[in-house]
């Protein structure tokens, strides 16, 4: 089982990610663009992933993933039970995440090609 500090000592370990309290709710982000935050209970985690892509993660893994409320689907997000995940599949996600909000120069600077 993943907790918020599995994922803070990833996220703060990635070159330029900050971490934020905003409205009593942890969130990872760069610069402005957050891609990673939790519920106020620290449960859920929503993370950035393609909009293109997120209807099947869901479909594949209902009790794993959900779709981001309504006011969210607009971005590239989607929601996962920290209780389902694994310390693997947390840092792959994450990290995919962060991706999307670095420059591609960052991103292969930091894992390579």
């Amino acid at each position: 089982m993943v907790e918020v500090d599995d994922v803070r000592r990833l996220a703060l370990s990635l070159p330029r990610t900050t971490e934020h309290l905003i409205r009593d709710r942890v969130k990872f982000r760069v610069k402005q663009l957050v891609y990673v935050a939790f519920s106020r209970d620290e449960t859920l985690m929503g993370f950035g992933f393609p909009n293109e892509q997120r209807a099947a993660l869901v479909e594949s893994e209902p009790d794993k993933f959900q779709l981001p409320s309504v006011g969210d689907m607009r971005y590239h997000w989607v929601v996962a039970r920290l209780a389902a995940l694994d310390e693997q599949e947390m840092t792959e996600l994450v990290t995919d995440a962060w991706r999307m909000v670095v420059p591609k120069s960052v991103a292969r600077e930091h894992l390579g090609s």
